[in-house]
């Protein structure tokens, strides 16, 4: 199947799916289309175990969405999907490039579209399908409509055969959704990748590729190689001792000075923004220092040992961190935010034992960016397959902690949980499972692909009806 053929045909399909029809269980379709599409055209080039993962992940994340259809399901399915479109058809380049390539191919499409060399068979249109079109549908529609004019005067019962009735259709919104589904379906099979992607690509390798070169080059052009080794040393070894210090004084202002319960939220964000920006600093620092010669340079021996100490000190830094946010989760419950917390500062501990590998197997900067990008992937894919508000609900009436009935309201799919909790204690959520309420009603009664299965499965709320 040629490239234009495969584009209109995601185009007729984005167009029966999406024409009168809320988005719903009709995105999770295309995605599963699409996916399969891939699986069946370029299954030559399916040869990596990783992208027989790609395949199942994207297909679970069309099922997450249909179950969903909330923006975390969406954003796994459609990031699955691209990267492997993108693994498939450039497997050489790194994955990291995907979201630039989206969003440069998001703007490029508008332009490219109306380059037909690039996506229309050149020769078959201006020979045999040119004249196909004239002959075949040009012509005959040219002469049955004048005929039918002529007909028409001298017949008011055949004119009325064509004119008494109307379909059924929203022109207007039909053709919106051709062209929306078309500019999808081009800029997905048809995206671009610029000549500069492939040039810097290498840059983007998880070794160095020429060790010489990366040898004896200093950083600063008015300092040697001897004296960024000292400076270098100089810094992480007071780095480490301010290090110590903070953990200190962090860990006795936690765990040892009395606290008010009131400042207790205020604090814990303070304490935990301090932690986020000392990780990313310390990444930072990490990556100055060994982003070439010093992974080669026998001499910075000394250098490797702090800067290994230093990540050590940081995810002690990171666990002192996650205790303090089970201690605020332990007063007042969990919230997509403490959950948020925890996620980040289990990354944060990824990033710096991935340093750690950078460090000692020599690797470049960009090792530790492509191997984040499939922790960031992973992450995108849990926060989707699983139903936090339900896990939120159950933890927090289990231990009578965040159990506000406007809260409770505010979560998402924690209905049945929530309606049981409120119904039997006579609370009221007010405005916000007012509007809880309006959603799972709409939902229950949108037509099949605008659906979202999860409201399928969930009962009518009896006592609000009463």
């Amino acid at each position: 199947m040629k490239k234009h053929q495969i584009i209109l045909a995601c185009t007729a399909v984005f167009a029966l799916l999406f024409y009168n029809e809320a988005p719903g269980i009709n995105v999770s379709i295309f995605g599963v289309v699409l996916t399969l599409l891939i699986s069946y055209f370029f299954q030559e080039k399916l040869v990596d175990r990783s992208h027989l993962i790609l395949v199942m992940t994207s297909i679970l994340s069309c099922f997450a969405f249909a179950w969903y259809g909330d923006a975390a399901s969406f954003f796994a399915l459609a990031l699955s999907i691209l990267i492997l479109q993108f693994k498939t058809q450039d497997g050489e380049l790194k994955t990291i490039q995907v979201f630039p390539l989206v969003f440069l191919n998001g703007i490029t499409s508008l332009g490219r579209i109306f380059i037909f060399s690039q996506w229309l068979p050149e020769r078959k249109i201006h020979n045999d399908f040119a004249k196909k079109l004239v002959a075949f549908v040009v012509i005959p529609v040219l002469f049955v409509g004048l005929f039918f004019i002529v007909y028409s005067f001298g017949s008011n019962h055949f004119s009325s055969l064509f004119t008494d009735y109307t379909l059924d259709i929203d022109i207007f919104q039909l053709v919106l959704i051709s062209i929306l589904g078309f500019y999808i379906s081009f800029s997905f099979w048809n995206y671009w990748v610029p000549d500069v992607c492939y040039e810097y690509n290498s840059k983007l390798n998880n070794n160095f590729t020429n060790v010489s070169e990366v040898k004896n080059q200093s950083t600063f052009s008015f300092l040697d190689l001897d004296f960024e080794r000292k400076s270098g040393v100089i810094t992480l070894f007071l780095l480490n001792i301010m290090l110590l210090v903070f953990i200190g004084t962090y860990n006795y202002e936690q765990f040892f000075e009395v606290l008010e319960k009131n400042n207790l939220s205020s604090d814990t964000h303070e304490r935990v923004n301090a932690v986020i920006f000392s990780i990313l600093m310390a990444v930072g620092v990490i990556m100055f220092y060994f982003k070439g010669d010093f992974n080669f340079d026998e001499e910075a021996s000394s250098l490797k040992k702090l800067a290994k100490i230093w990540l050590g000190l940081n995810v002690v830094l990171i666990i002192s961190a996650i205790i303090k946010n089970s201690e605020y989760v332990s007063f007042f419950g969990l919230t997509y935010k403490r959950l948020g917390v925890y996620a980040f500062l289990i990354l944060a501990i990824i990033g710096l034992v991935v340093s750690f590998q950078k460090i000692s197997k020599q690797k470049t900067n960009a090792f530790l960016f492509n191997q984040m990008i499939w922790y960031f992937y992973g992450t995108i894919l849990l926060c989707s397959y699983v139903n936090w508000g339900s896990l939120i609900t159950n933890y927090n009436i289990s231990v009578n902690k965040g159990v506000e009935p406007v809260f409770l309201s505010g979560l998402n799919f924690n209905d049945d949980a929530r309606r049981q909790y409120l119904q039997k204690n006579n609370l009221d959520g007010k405005e916000s499972e007012r509007v809880r309420e309006e959603l799972i009603s709409y939902y229950q009664n949108e037509k099949f692909l605008g659906k979202a299965l999860y409201y399928e499965f969930l009962s009518k709320n009896e006592n609000k009806e009463k």
